[in-house]
């Protein structure tokens, strides 16, 4: 399955300079999903961070998958923010950092359905540029009436 931003925007309601997934690669229900995030040197977060030597944020990076996973999370459960649902960012454990991201890399986030209770899910997350991981995490998030 393959979303572009368009049908991105009906299921995060992130919007500029906030969205960070720019396209839905793959998508498998309840299982798994493999989304992109074009890195640009237009990025505002790079007039502070850091002007002479741009690095994309780690919390961008966990950010970004923490929407990849509740673009999953959403389609899974055949809902939208403009049904009264929001999907909240609750959590990261073991988070690790292995390589820096910048300006002109795509960043590859995926995000893979460990379980699901209560109404909070747990996600194995893996964000990598040219197959090299760039970056590891659980993620957890909540769905919540608005």
């Amino acid at each position: 399955m393959l979303l572009d931003i368009k049908e991105i925007r009906e299921y995060l309601p992130h919007r500029y300079p906030f969205l960070l997934v720019d396209r839905v690669l793959e998508l498998e229900l309840n299982t798994r999903i493999k989304c992109i995030k074009n890195v640009t040197g237009n990025e505002d977060v790079f007039n502070g961070h850091f002007p002479d030597h741009p690095v994309f944020p780690g919390v961008m990076i966990i950010e970004a998958l923490a929407q990849a996973a509740g673009v999953l999370g959403f389609k899974t459960m055949d809902k939208k923010p403009a049904e009264g649902s929001i999907y909240l960012f609750v959590g990261a454990d073991d988070v690790r950092f292995k390589r820096q991201v910048i300006p002109g890399d795509q960043l590859v986030l995926e995000a893979e359905v460990l379980r699901v209770r209560a109404g909070v899910w747990k996600f194995g997350c893996r964000a990598s540029v040219e197959g090299d991981t760039v970056c590891t995490a659980t993620i957890m998030c909540a769905d919540r009436s608005v």
